[in-house]
Order: C-alpha cells, then sequence, then structure tokens
C-alpha cells in the first residue's frame, strides 16, 4: 500500500455518505477474508449462504475475537523503527478466530487540523500514516471499529481518510451513525454495531437510538456484535460504577444500562473499550458483557505501567442462533513502548475474574483459571 494514493475517490463517496448522516448499512466492502496475507480462506458471496443447516446437519458456529484501546502510532511522537512488530508477537492470536475485530483509535490520515490548538499541554490528538491499515490486516483483523473518542482527531477529513484507508486494505469498519455492518462468516449472517459518546459515531447515551440500531442489526442477521466505547480511565476505573461515569468534564455513558438495552434490543455479544484497563465481565440475559479490555497497541501513545499494561484477546464462540458455545480470556500485555505480547504471568485472567466478581456479583462471569468464561443462558 502507497498511502493515501489512489484512495480520493473513496474518501469523497464518504465525505458524501457523512453529509447526509451516514444511515443505513455501510456501502458493501468486500467479505471479510483470511487472503493472501493472513493466511486463510477466500470471501463468501452472501448471496450463496444457506439460511438454514440441511437436516441432520450440525448447528454451524463461529467464533468472535475482540481486541481493546489500539493507537498503532502518532506522527507528533515518532513512527516505530519497525512496524510490523507492533502485533507481530500476538499475530497467531488474532488470526485465529473467524471475525477478528479491534478498536481503532485515532486516524489515519495526512490531512486535516488536529483538535489540539496550538500550545495544548493535557489534549492529545493522534494521527498514523494511512499505510498502516494494512499492519491491521495482516496481524489478522477482519473489521475495526471507529465509534471512540479519538477517530475525529483531524476532523471530517481526518475520519474519512480512515475509513478509506481501513476499506482499502480490506477491513470493514463499523461504528458511524446509522451503521449496520453485516458480513457472512462460516455461513452465518453477522451484524456489528458500535456505539460510542460523541456525535461522529453512533450515540452511546440515547437508549432509544441504541435500541433501534440494534434491532436493525438484528433483523438484518441472527448474530449481532455490540460494541461499546465509554466510561472512566486509567488505574482508578477498574471498576464499572452503578450508574453513569463522567470524565474529563464528558458523560461516559450508564454502561451497565447500555448493556442491558443492548441485550434486550438482540446482542449477542457486547464487547467495550475506552478506560485503558482491563473491567470485569457479567452475564445479561444468558449474553456476555466484557466491558473493557485494556490497553492493547500504544507504540508512544498508551501507558504501559501498572494496571494499564495488562490486557488480552477475547474469544467468543457463538451459534448461528446468537448464542453462546464458549468463551475464553487469552491474557496478553503492552509491553514498552506499546507493543502487543503474550502475558507469561497471564495477570489478566486474575485480574478480570476478581472484578467480575467484585462488580456484578451473581451475574458476573464465571471464569475460570485456565480463562475459560461460563456463559449461562438466560
Amino acid at each position: 500500500m502507497s498511502g493515501c494514493n489512489g484512495w480520493a475517490g473513496a474518501v469523497l463517496t464518504f465525505a458524501a455518505a457523512l453529509a447526509v448522516g451516514c444511515s443505513g448499512e455501510d456501502p458493501a466492502p468486500p467479505e471479510p477474508t483470511r487472503g493472501a496475507a493472513s493466511g486463510g480462506t477466500a470471501p463468501t458471496s452472501l448471496a450463496a449462504v444457506p439460511t438454514t443447516p440441511a437436516p441432520g446437519d450440525r448447528p454451524r458456529t463461529l467464533t468472535i475475537g475482540w481486541t481493546g484501546d489500539t493507537v498503532p502510532a502518532s506522527t507528533a511522537n515518532g513512527l516505530p523503527p519497525d512496524p510490523g512488530r507492533l502485533f507481530g508477537a500476538v499475530t497467531g492470536l488474532l488470526r485465529a478466530p473467524d471475525l477478528m475485530i479491534g478498536n481503532l483509535e485515532g486516524a489515519l490520515t495526512t490531512r486535516g487540523t488536529s483538535k489540539c490548538g496550538p500550545g495544548a499541554t493535557s489534549c492529545y490528538a493522534f494521527r498514523s500514516p494511512p499505510a498502516y491499515a494494512r499492519l491491521f490486516a495482516t496481524a489478522g483483523y477482519d473489521l475495526l471499529s471507529l465509534a471512540n473518542n479519538h477517530s475525529h482527531d483531524y476532523g471530517d477529513v481526518g475520519l474519512a481518510d480512515t475509513r478509506a484507508a481501513v476499506e482499502s486494505a480490506g477491513l470493514a469498519t463499523a461504528g458511524l451513525p446509522g451503521q449496520v455492518t453485516v458480513r457472512a462468516v462460516n455461513g452465518i449472517r453477522v451484524a456489528v454495531v458500535g456505539f460510542s459518546p460523541y456525535h461522529w459515531t453512533a450515540p452511546l447515551n440515547d437508549p432509544a437510538a441504541v435500541r433501534a440500531l440494534v434491532e436493525a442489526a438484528k433483523a438484518r442477521a441472527p448474530v449481532v456484535v455490540v460494541i461499546l466505547h465509554g466510561g472512566g480511565e486509567g488505574e482508578g476505573s477498574l471498576h464499572v460504577p452503578p450508574g453513569r461515569e463522567i470524565a474529563f468534564g464528558e458523560d461516559r455513558g450508564d454502561l451497565r444500562a447500555f448493556a442491558r438495552t443492548a441485550v434486550a434490543a438482540g446482542a449477542s455479544v457486547v464487547v467495550g473499550a475506552g478506560p485503558h484497563v482491563v473491567r470485569g465481565m457479567e452475564v445479561v440475559s444468558g449474553r456476555l458483557v466484557a466491558y473493557s479490555l485494556g490497553n492493547f497497541v500504544g507504540w508512544r501513545t498508551l501507558s504501559s505501567s501498572g494496571s494499564k499494561g495488562i490486557t488480552a484477546v477475547l474469544t467468543v464462540t457463538l451459534r448461528e442462533d446468537g448464542t453462546t458455545v464458549a468463551a475464553r480470556i487469552v491474557p496478553t500485555e503492552m509491553v514498552p513502548p506499546g507493543y502487543a505480547a503474550p502475558d507469561p504471568r497471564r495477570r489478566a485472567v486474575e485480574l478480570i475474574r476478581r472484578l467480575s466478581v467484585e462488580d456484578f456479583g451473581p451475574t458476573a462471569a464465571r471464569i475460570g483459571a485456565d480463562g475459560s468464561i461460563a456463559v449461562r443462558r438466560g
């Protein structure tokens, strides 16, 4: 890939979509694949996917993967000398799920104006070269969420360039206003929607809008993955409190209420990011809710000190009716200055298990010492 070359038409198309509110499904980028870069299979045509298994067939399943906050780099802090190392040690983990999803924070652009004013000392705007989208594709990702506080760091043009870069790399996006991304995986239709408290994304803090978008996704596919970005930040935000979370003067959402609204509307699983630390998990009406997996990659952008360096890959295997077969936490760590690596100390398993029990009591996800998660049917 060579930066922004050849993307002008895609960028203009997306800018026009933003002007009309980006309602409905995004304009049919290719199905997620495990192609030459990821060592897998060819795309699947939605038209060729049967809607029900043949008599006597075992129910189909698919495995969803999720990682937390990811800022590949920022030009303001210099770029890594070996960008491939960002995900290099965990590529095997990322290529294993059938549909690997991540949270891309920051813009992939060479254009736009930073949201931070001249001389700002407590404002962070992240920008990486558009070619960095290929890092995610090579590592094994299939879809990136843009529903977060940094995807708009360089304005509308930066967000448009980011989406164009990601989709030009063969990945799908989710999280923009009204956006329902539908894919066929293992013969199962999957819809993905993302929410955050910011106007350039689907609205986390509007329960009626959350319900409507999740119901629209459920009408398109039997499996619905809901992504949230919200809550406080840092080591003081390990716990998911009841009620609303306010951080940096922003309403970061009532995440427990959000999860229940999403599940009631048809979510098969709810996964989260934003706090830059791991949080507990609970089971709501038989659906797993993972509120945060912490910092995954952040080269000279995200802190790895203390609990901020403890992170994980979550895998959830679902039946074609959206119910859970199995789930697992695979512990990782973010090592200075911001690379992802397996964690030999397996700290995320014990920390998430403890937080789950402390925060959610009877609805806490039951997590084994091996990272397996027992999800009770509601």
